[in-house]
């Protein structure tokens, strides 16, 4: 009786990984449509990025509520643990991802609509693209349970933080030099930084894979003692004892 109930919960534990799997899958896609709607004026994305936005909400509640009866039916312990607990935290930051994603197609749509018409005046598309492989690699990271890999995700926000510093000035000079662009740039500083918000999001989900898969919080500790941690080495200061 104890083996089927260990196997029924590693079974239920496997098709809850599949099922956040299944809604980051549908939040990278949500960013890269809305960033297409952004680039290309196609419109007809924002309302596919919407409809996702519904069906992200509801894989948000069904996988928590999963989580939830997990833990109360089989008090696991130990990896079973940090996994569900883990999960329970990225979801969260993979539900804002995907509110992001809506915020930017929403913007998009605004842009393009509006009677002056709208040109891309800053490429947003490299920041894009930057922050939809950051969610793909940690979901990879996670799918493999990879601390590297969800070490180098925390490694490529530093670069994606620079990338919005650099719109921002950019934006900023934009306005300056033709007023007429200040209630458009400012959408544009929104987009940027739904982007940057994104960035950091996939970044919390891939120090929470590390903390899955070694047990080790690597919150707030700087980039290089992550990436030390994942390797299985002492952090810097430990390291110097």
């Amino acid at each position: 009786m104890l083996e089927h109930t260990n196997k029924q919960f590693h079974a239920d534990l496997e098709t809850t990984r599949s099922m956040f799997l299944q809604m980051g899958g549908v939040v990278e896609a949500m960013v890269k449509d809305g960033i297409e709607a952004l680039i290309s004026g196609d419109l007809s994305l924002v309302d596919i990025v919407r409809e996702r936005e519904k069906q992200v909400n509801r894989l948000e509640v069904d996988i928590d509520e999963r989580i939830g009866q997990l833990i109360a039916r089989n008090q696991p312990t130990a990896s079973d643990l940090r996994l569900l607990l883990g999960v329970s935290k990225m979801l969260t930051d993979m539900e804002r991802c995907g509110d992001e994603a809506e915020k930017i197609a929403k913007m998009a749509r605004r842009l393009h609509e509006a009677e002056s018409g709208y040109e891309p005046v800053v490429e947003l598309r490299h920041m894009g693209n930057s922050v939809v492989q950051m969610i793909h690699d940690s979901l990879d990271a996670f799918a493999r349970m990879d601390a590297v890999a969800a070490a180098q995700v925390v490694r490529n926000d530093k670069e994606v933080d620079k990338e919005w510093k650099g719109s921002l000035r950019h934006i900023i000079t934009y306005m300056i030099e033709d007023p007429r662009t200040i209630s458009r740039s400012i959408d544009l500083i929104f987009i940027a930084r739904a982007l940057e918000r994104i960035g950091d999001h996939a970044k919390n989900m891939s120090e929470r894979v590390i903390y899955m898969v070694l047990g080790d919080d690597v919150r707030h500790t700087g980039v290089k003692n992550t990436e030390r941690t994942a390797r299985g080495e002492l952090p810097e200061e430990e390291n110097n004892i």
